[in-house]
């Protein structure tokens, strides 16, 4: 590993930081997505069936087939990629943002409308911060899917870790694989960890506000 470093060093930052990069946007721009939709989707409860169904379809698409149909699309390299990640990101945080909105106290919700909120303020002040743990269950769950399946982005010349396990695949070389593999569980591990920790802050702010609610 020692020998790998002094020879790949350089090149293991910069394809760390592409990595990072593309797994980072098409997490943003999931979180961007799925949050409001899975809002709006508790005031149509009918077509939430639908959206979710379809989300759930686009999720079983093979992550090298859902990529290669990028290509025609948008061409190769980051673009295509974050997109293709961008979906794959979409279900659990829209799935999670949904349930989390439904299972709100529907006593609360009463309380904030006898107070004069409008639906905007009960969902910007009440839903969503007592859904906040479970629509940060979904954001972590997406975000280490995002890390494992952003290695088949080097498939279309979007670079990242998986740059190195291609090319170890290809030249049958042991130390490309695992200097490529490594990584992306490290990364996976430690974005996880973080995701948990800011998880965790939300349910402990969730759980003070019922008590105080209560009290």
């Amino acid at each position: 590993m020692i020998t790998f470093l002094q020879n790949y060093g350089g090149q293991l930052l910069f394809k760390t930081w592409q990595h990072l990069y593309i797994s980072g946007i098409a997490l943003f721009l999931g979180v961007l997505v799925a949050v409001p939709l899975g809002v709006v989707l508790t005031r149509f409860k009918k077509a939430a069936g639908i959206v979710i169904g379809l989300a759930s379809v686009l999720q079983t698409v093979p992550a090298m087939a859902l990529l290669a149909l990028m290509i025609p699309l948008f061409g190769i390299g980051a673009k295509p990629a974050i997109i293709a990640l961008f979906i794959y990101s979409l279900l659990p945080i829209l799935r999670n943002t949904y349930l989390g909105l439904a299972d709100v106290d529907p006593s609360v919700l009463d309380a904030a409308k006898g107070m004069g909120m409008s639906q905007l303020e009960s969902i910007r002040m009440v839903e969503l911060p007592l859904a906040a743990p479970v629509i940060m269950a979904g954001v972590r769950l997406s975000g280490t899917y995002v890390i494992a399946w952003a290695t088949l982005a080097s498939y279309i010349g979007a670079g990242g870790l998986g740059d190195f396990i291609f090319n170890g695949l290809n030249l049958y070389r042991g130390d490309l694989i695992l200097g490529g593999s490594i990584p992306v569980i490290l990364l996976a591990l430690v974005v996880d960890f973080l995701l948990g920790q800011l998880e965790h802050v939300f349910t402990a702010q969730t759980d003070a506000a019922k008590e105080d609610s209560v009290a």
